[in-house]
This record gives C-alpha cells, structure tokens and sequence, in this order.
C-alpha cells in the first residue's frame, strides 16, 4: 500500500484548516458569507472587520457610526473654517468675468 502525497481536502492552501479566520478582525470571504452575522457583532463590539479574497484585503465591515463619522457630511463648513482662520483673509476676492458671446433671437 502506498501513501498518498496530495494535501487533504479541508487543508488551504498553506496547510492550514480554512474554517476559521486567518487573524483576529480578518476574515475569508467564504467564512464571512457564512457567518455574517457574527462579523457583524464583531464590528460593533471589537471594530472594523477586514474581508479577504485571495489574500489581499477587499472591503472593511464598520460600524454605521463609524462609517457616518468617516465619511463626513457636505456642509463647507470645514472650507469656511479654513478660510476664515486664514492669514489671508483680509485680501479681496475678485472673480474674473469673461465676456460671452450673445445671440441675438426673435421673439
């Protein structure tokens, strides 16, 4: 009787068995499929959790708050904060006016 050499089945592709996350707050997509639900509780109670696909990072799971604080809001409230703490706020804008040209109709 001969032994085979082949890696079993469960092994990946290092050896290792696949059930499980590679490291704490990663994820393999397929483990993150099948277990979103714990991923989910685990974004909420430990921070941000990264899915994997092939090895490489491909999206980040957060926090709805976390992701509302990250994003910002669109207000220009930071551009007019900016420049009102300018320096240069004293100097005067003044936007240059090119002539366009104009048509006449008939009304």
């Amino acid at each position: 009787m001969t032994r085979s050499t082949k890696p079993s089945k469960t092994a990946g592709r290092r050896g290792k068995a696949r059930s499980g996350s590679p490291r704490a707050g990663y994820w393999l997509l397929q483990d993150a499929k099948a277990r979103f639900s714990e991923l989910v509780r685990k974004a909420r109670s430990e921070g941000p959790q990264h899915v994997t696909v092939h090895g490489r990072d491909e999206v980040v799971v957060v926090t709805a708050e976390s992701y509302r604080q990250l994003k910002g809001s669109a207000t220009g409230q930071a551009l007019i904060d900016a420049m009102q703490s300018s320096p240069h706020r004293e100097i005067e804008l003044q936007p240059e006016r090119v002539g366009m040209p104009v048509r006449d109709i008939t009304l």
